[in-house]
Order: C-alpha cells, then sequence, then structure tokens
C-alpha cells in the first residue's frame, strides 16, 4: 500500500520527463536485481529453506528464529545440499 502511495504521490509531483527517467531507473534495478539473484541461486535456496523451516515448525518468535537459522554452523552445507 505504502508503495503504491508513493506512485500516486509521483505521478502528481513529477514532470513527464521527470517521471519516465524514474521508471527507467526502475527497469534498471530491477533488470540489476534479477541478475544478482541469477547469479546467486543460494540467495533462493536460503529463501525457500527458511520458509519450509518457518512453515514446518511455525516458531512464536520468528525473530529469535529467523537468527538461529541463519547463524546455524551447518547451513552453508545445508544450503549447498540443496543446490545439488
Amino acid at each position: 500500500v505504502v508503495g503504491d502511495q508513493l506512485e500516486v504521490m509521483a505521478d502528481s509531483v513529477l514532470s513527464a520527463e521527470q517521471q519516465k527517467r524514474l521508471d527507467d531507473e526502475k527497469i534498471k534495478m530491477r533488470i540489476a536485481n534479477e541478475r544478482y539473484l541469477r547469479s546467486h541461486p543460494e540467495i533462493q535456496a536460503m529463501a525457500s529453506e527458511f520458509t519450509k523451516a518457518v512453515l514446518a515448525t511455525r516458531p512464536d518468535d520468528i525473530k529469535k528464529f529467523a537468527a538461529e537459522f541463519f547463524t546455524d554452523p551447518t547451513l552453508k552445507e545445508k544450503i549447498l545440499a540443496t543446490l545439488g
């Protein structure tokens, strides 16, 4: 919702040229992000494994769970195993 509100505000404040430049920059950023994510499949693997673990255990304290998950000394091996 906040992003949508910003879009509406941007549309009403920016000139057509400024809006075009902003849109072009957004596209460039999305492309750069996509390239980065494709070159680092371990990011998707970590996110997927974390999501599976959260849904399997449904922890009450998600922040504590996340801290423990991402500091697990065996995380690297687990992620590499999922990447095959």
